[in-house]
């Protein structure tokens, strides 16, 4: 074999990745019961559910369907309540409370008043909410 036919070292060479994390999160499932709220736009149409189970530290968001561009994308806001919270360190259920009680900082939409209702599950919240 002759030189000329040889990988260049640089190509012999182990790859190190460096791991960049990006913004904290809640976990995105949860094996148990979740409590949720809805979230209304300010036409009284239902936008979605923000859920919360304390004992996966998980939360997200659940987007009903049949919803135009606009609906859809006022979600959105309420994402980046969720990334804010978990940055905050805020317990995914204290979150609800606190998103219950004011929410005056999101245009166009807001939570329905009343207590977080609660699901067995998170698949079955998100039957309940395909079903519109």
């Amino acid at each position: 074999m002759t030189g000329e036919n040889r990988p260049h070292p640089r190509f012999e060479e182990d790859l190190h990745f460096k791991h960049i994390a990006g913004p904290p999160r809640y976990n995105r499932v949860a094996r148990g019961p979740v409590q949720y709220v809805r979230v209304a736009a300010d036409t009284g149409v239902v936008i979605g559910y923000v859920w919360a189970s304390d004992e996966d530290d998980a939360a997200g968001w659940v987007t009903p369907p049949g919803l135009g561009a606009t609906e859809i994308n006022a979600g959105a806001a309420w994402l980046r309540k969720l990334r804010d919270a978990k940055a905050r360190e805020i317990a995914p259920t204290a979150l609800l409370a606190e998103l219950i009680r004011d929410t005056s900082d999101i245009r166009g939409s807001r939570v329905v008043p009343g207590l977080p209702a609660e699901s067995t599950t998170l698949d079955g919240l998100k039957k309940l909410v395909s079903k519109g």
